[in-house]
């Protein structure tokens, strides 16, 4: 089976190779911001050309916004804008070129409805201090030494490594690996390589393929599953808020920037704020592991995975919740799970977003029409049963699996969920006289149980 998969390593860098590495990405911000004040300019004329009246075919030919066109246009004024040029490689240039593209791409799509989710907004252009550096290497010289300690990358030469690059150069000497492309980047104050590589990965099947486990995220554990595993939800950020409260007053005191009154900053300033960078990568570094373990034992051990579709980013306007809920990583459980079922030859369901998880008794079925957050022990009214309301949800979960492979692939809305009122309302849907309506999801509710419709009324 081919999968891209990335490796990242640290770098131990000297500081003749950091200054050469700054030099590409500072070549790739450059370039990057040429092209976009070109692609600007010609879009402002050509409002300002149409505000006068002028005709269509007379106004001011447009540029082109793919990769190939604004790198022939950089091509062609690089000696006038970039007399350097040669002391760096052409993939430095090719890189803020290639983001170019992609945002106003996306920009794009956005605008006209091509692209689902958020508005995507015009790219900007890219600071000098602000921004973080990346370079990317698509073409030259990209090999793992055979020390496995050291890199080889095109105009940068022979890399050292903070760790052995063993497992990437495994592959590659079994030829099951082939790498695409190289970026190097700063991140939390140290130097990574990350490389995107094609492998031939064997075909897999889990420790237990007849397995259905239920997967319930929260807060108080990160995770609890059908068979009563409780996973600890570690804090990471709350662990460490003191300390970088701490770091964070000490930068408050130092001379920092001002953009209004084009002030620098003073090195204490930046001491300190590479330590507080270096804080918070801390813990980053511990919630990827942490979640990436988790995931991984889930992917290999069970055959079966269900998850729910949660809406994070609703959920992270709760200003009570939402440090919490950003430090447990909820979208990057699922994110995980998602490719790495299919890696170990499992498979992962996704509960429709409206399955009522919680509030259905995992004994009778029965459904709650509230459940408050605050109550965390599920009491059915109906048959008496008494458990802890995660674990209840995890069983609902597990117990979708079975549906799943009666109604087929996809997303499934268990037991008629009911849906809730959006601020603003719902647009009214149209359907044929005698039909039962459908959800969000495509999918008719049950007959005999009502679900919410907001609509909107016509004036």
């Amino acid at each position: 089976m081919k999968a891209v998969q990335a490796y990242r390593f640290a770098l131990d860098l000297t500081p003749g190779q950091e200054r050469a590495v700054l030099a590409h990405a500072g070549a790739a911000r450059v370039a990057h911001n040429w092209a976009l004040a070109r692609v600007k300019a010609v879009m402002d004329q050509r409002v300002a050309e149409r505000s006068y009246g002028v005709a269509d075919e007379l106004l001011t030919p447009s540029v082109g916004w793919s990769l190939p066109a604004l790198r022939k246009a950089w091509n062609a004024a690089k000696g006038e804008v970039a007399p350097w040029w040669r002391e760096c490689s052409k993939e430095a240039f090719n890189t803020g070129l290639d983001a170019l593209a992609r945002g106003l791409k996306n920009w794009s799509d956005s605008r006209t409805g091509k692209r689902e989710g958020r508005p995507v907004g015009f790219p900007r252009f890219k600071s000098r201090r602000r921004t973080i550096p990346s370079v990317r290497f698509t073409t030259g010289a990209i090999h793992v030494e055979p020390d496995r300690k050291h890199v080889v990358l095109p105009r940068l030469g022979r890399l050292k490594l903070h760790e052995s690059a063993r497992k990437l150069a495994r592959r590659l000497d079994n030829g099951t690996a082939r790498i695409m492309s190289a970026t190097v980047r700063l991140d939390g104050g140290r130097w990574h390589v990350s490389f995107c590589v094609e492998v031939d990965r064997a075909q897999q099947r889990p420790a237990r393929s007849g397995s259905v486990v239920g997967v319930d995220i929260g807060i108080t554990h990160l995770a609890v599953l059908s068979t009563g595993e409780l996973v600890d939800n570690p804090r990471h950020l709350g662990a460490a808020q003191t300390r970088l409260r701490r770091l964070g007053r000490a930068v408050s005191r130092k001379i920092g920037p001002d953009r209004r009154t084009g002030q620098r900053p003073s090195q204490r300033w930046v001491r300190a704020s590479a330590r507080l960078g270096r804080a918070h990568a801390r813990v980053s570094n511990l919630r990827r592991d942490g979640l990436h373990k988790l995931t991984t034992r889930l992917a290999r051990e069970h055959g079966t995975i269900v998850v729910e579709d949660l809406h994070v980013a609703g959920m992270l306007r709760n200003r009570r919740l939402a440090r919490h809920i950003a430090d447990a990583g909820f979208a990057e459980v699922r994110r995980q799970l998602a490719y790495k079922t299919e890696w170990n030859g499992g498979r992962l369901v996704t509960a429709d977003r409206w399955f009522p998880s919680s509030k259905t008794c995992s004994g009778c079925g029965a459904v709650k029409a509230k459940l408050a957050l605050s109550e965390r022990t599920y009491t059915c009214t109906t048959c008496g049963l008494i458990l802890d309301r995660d674990l209840n949800a995890a069983r609902n979960l597990a117990a979708l699996a079975a549906q799943v492979d009666s109604a087929g692939s996809g997303p499934v809305a268990g037991r008629g969920a009911d849906r809730k009122t959006r601020p603003g309302g719902l647009v009214a849907e149209k359907r044929q006289p005698g039909t039962a309506p459908a959800d969000q999801t495509g999918t008719v509710p049950p007959q005999g149980r009502t679900t919410n419709h907001a609509l909107v009324r016509a004036h």
